[in-house]
């Protein structure tokens, strides 16, 4: 099964997971997904803006990144990376409901974007996540 596959010692450990997706509920599964992995260390804020401050202190070893939010969506916090030169060294995965081309398309041309994930979560999505991890480790 999956957690026999998965050697976390490949990864920095603690390893520091910050999710920013506003929807309450997806938070609260993939951090029990996670926390299911064994990961401990997972931070998540619901509005994109705070990520931004968050991150003036604190430095996550991976970012999973939802697009749709109020006030700063993902995309506005990838141009802001990008535009500020930021965070270049921090993996991003884009977590996302919507199946539009277009977007993933666009998130391609971002620096340090790894992966283009639809949501909802499961096992199978998060063993391709953390082997996408693995090798920008």
């Amino acid at each position: 099964m999956f957690h026999e596959q998965w050697n976390q010692d490949t990864l920095k450990i603690p390893f520091k997971i910050l999710v920013v997706e506003d929807d309450g509920v997806t938070n609260f599964i993939t951090k029990n997904k996670f926390k299911n992995l064994g990961f401990e260390n997972i931070i998540t804020l619901e509005i994109g803006l705070l990520s931004v401050d968050y991150l003036k202190t604190e430095y996550p070893d991976l970012i999973l990144l939802d697009i749709n939010m109020p006030f700063m969506d993902g995309f506005d916090f990838l141009m802001y990376k990008d535009k500020n030169k930021v965070w270049f060294d921090v993996p991003i995965i884009v977590l996302s409901s919507s199946d539009r081309p277009k977007d993933q398309q666009l998130t391609e041309k971002f620096m340090n974007v790894i992966d283009y994930i639809e949501k909802p979560m499961n096992y199978e999505k998060i063993h391709h996540l953390l082997l996408k991890i693995a090798e920008v480790a």
